[in-house]
């Protein structure tokens, strides 16, 4: 199974994307889509830092990432779930898993492959920490249960040479322009 168009953007929107490497709210350097060294390279931590000056090539690059991340991240929740998912389930839990990388071994996988789909969708909240996170959980719920998908448009975020976001929106995507991305 693969991440519907309407998935992606959700999951672009949560994530922003920040074209220059930045340590998260937990301290790992991230970069572009929510690309960490856990996915595989570019390694962020030994990129050059702050914001590029061309910043179209530089979504390229970032977009040229996201889509072989995204290709990881399917086949792990294809392995991960037993049953078969509705499409917004799938997108939700690949959403889930971008974020956290703990599909295989989240509470509310296992209680989904036990056959209680309600009582899976209540425990994707037990994974809240940090606060800031809670807002992408329940959309990531609200997706797993009734299919409602977030709806928005995507920030291109500065960062510093420190490696700290600017909280400045450089440039908004709409969903088809990160679609067109995809390509």
């Amino acid at each position: 199974m693969r991440t519907s168009d309407k998935g992606i953007c959700a999951l672009i929107q949560h994530e922003g994307i920040v074209p220059g490497p930045y340590k998260d709210s937990v301290g790992v350097w991230t970069y572009g889509i929510g690309h960490t060294a856990a996915a595989g390279a570019p390694d962020p931590s030994n990129m050059d830092r702050g914001t590029p000056a061309t910043l179209d090539d530089e979504l390229m690059f970032i977009f040229d990432i996201f889509r072989d991340d995204l290709k990881k991240y399917e086949a792990d929740v294809s392995k991960a779930f037993k049953s078969s998912l509705a499409q917004h389930q799938f997108d939700a839990a690949v959403s889930f898993h971008y974020n956290t990388g703990s599909i295989s071994t989240a509470t509310w996988v296992k209680t989904f492959n036990g056959g209680n789909p309600d009582k899976a969708a209540d425990q994707i909240m037990n994974w809240s920490k940090p606060d800031e996170i809670i807002p992408r959980r329940k959309a990531e719920q609200t997706l797993f249960r009734d299919g409602i998908y977030s709806d928005g448009i995507i920030t291109v975020w500065g960062v510093s040479d420190k490696g700290k976001v600017k909280w400045t929106p450089m440039r908004t995507l709409s969903n088809q322009e990160a679609l067109g991305l995809m390509d």
